[in-house]
């Protein structure tokens, strides 16, 4: 007689849940190998097949998979397992030196984008901010800020730049006419002050100079005279008065 044997029990699938970093190309990878956790056959296992081995960023979090188990007998058994995906490789962050003038009213600014130089990030950048975007007189020069490059994951990175404010704006001066009276002795004398009247600058005037202050007999009459008044930062206008 013939006997017949045959192997219809299916293998015993078992898995376990595993953890995928993305690497800074933003793909991450496993085999059916790491989810099988002792799946078993008494004849024998001929193949471990995971459903999905490659994942990226649009799957950050958790994925099920399933595995699927066939012995060496064409008898096939599934899991299914939990891949928990993570994205913990923080942006390239890149930064560039950038020039910022201060404006009539003493105030300039920049921007986050500006300072950026091309910052990156495999699964795409959420955020960029400065640590300072607006300046005042007092920090005419060079300023060193901070800019926190955060992506859409929560990892973030820092560069630093310096922001060289600059004041270029000349002050406002105005000036008025005055009489001078010679004394018995045939002198007379003004100042830049008396000749101001009410000159300006945003970021603070350093000097008032006026271009004669002393006056004798020979300048009886009108004279015209030049104020130059000199900001902080080394503006410079003039005005004239008689």
């Amino acid at each position: 007689s013939i006997v017949t044997v045959e192997d219809n029990i299916a293998p015993v699938a078992i898995c376990q849940d595993v953890t995928v970093q993305l690497d800074n190309t933003g793909t991450g990878t496993i085999t059916a190998t790491q989810v099988d956790n002792g799946s078993s056959d008494a004849c024998g296992i001929a193949s471990l097949v995971l459903s999905q081995t490659e994942f990226e960023c649009s799957e950050v979090g958790s994925n099920t998979v399933t595995l699927t188990v066939t012995d060496i007998n064409g008898n096939v058994s599934t899991c299914t397992a939990t891949v928990l995906l993570e994205d913990n490789i923080a942006p390239v962050a890149i930064c560039q030196d950038v020039t910022v003038q201060l404006d009539a009213t003493g105030n300039g600014s920049t921007t986050a984008t500006t300072v950026d130089n091309g910052s990156s990030d495999a699964c795409g950048i959420a955020s960029l901010v400065l640590s300072q975007t607006a300046f005042v007189c007092s920090e005419v020069g060079a300023n060193v800020e901070t800019l926190t490059v955060t992506d859409n994951n929560g990892n973030s990175n820092t560069c630093t730049a310096t922001v060289t404010v600059e004041d270029n704006v000349a002050p406002v001066a105005i000036c008025q006419d005055v009489t001078v009276q010679l004394d018995a002795t045939g002198n007379g004398s003004t100042t830049a002050t008396a000749v101001d009247n009410g000159s300006s600058d945003a970021c603070g005037i350093a000097s008032l100079v006026l271009s004669q202050t002393a006056f004798g007999c020979s300048e009886v009459g009108v004279n015209t005279k030049t104020l130059t008044v000199t900001d902080v930062n080394g503006n410079v206008t003039t005005c004239t008065a008689t």
